[in-house]
């Protein structure tokens, strides 16, 4: 077992390299991007939730809160989505920009049923970008369940 573990891991790993040094980056860059989007949403949505709450339209101001919110975070997922897409493309894992733009969505968010596939010297980059989704849908949600805390008629006090 350990001699076949071994070479899994011994064998070929130049190729593996590439990825890598081409993934992580591009990770870090969408998680800050999306960190900074985050954090201005929410001072932007928490600004005016309250200005809409104190005249006393709390649930229309929650809903429209939320629905703009949501909007906001999916334009910045397809922001996200555009980077990997141009970098596929500029190193020439897949032949054109729509090609490369719908397999970026589709293993952003780990759907990838298209029949597209990276070249063989960058098949790995597809997982790391579907690792890439799995963090910024992580963080997306994370921020959604407490915008819900912040905005709801029922939870939150005006100041």
């Amino acid at each position: 077992m350990a001699h076949v573990a071994s070479g899994f891991l011994m064998e070929s790993p130049a190729p593996w390299r590439a990825d890598w040094l081409w993934g992580c980056p591009l990770i870090v860059i969408t998680v800050i991007i999306h960190v900074l989007g985050l954090g201005l949403i929410s001072q932007r949505s928490l600004r005016i939730s309250q200005n809409i709450m104190e005249r006393r339209h709390r649930t229309p101001a929650f809903a429209v809160v939320m629905g703009a919110t949501t909007l906001v975070l999916t334009l910045m997922h397809g922001i996200e989505t555009s980077i990997w897409a141009v970098a596929y493309y500029v190193i020439g894992a897949l032949p054109d920009p729509k090609a490369a733009m719908l397999y970026s969505f589709g293993a952003m968010t780990t759907y990838g049923h298209q029949n597209l596939f990276l070249e063989d010297r960058w098949r790995l980059l597809g997982p790391i970008e579907a690792l890439n989704g799995w963090l910024l849908f992580g963080l997306s949600t994370a921020f959604l369940f407490w915008m819900i805390q912040e905005v709801s008629p029922g939870n939150r006090t005006v100041h």
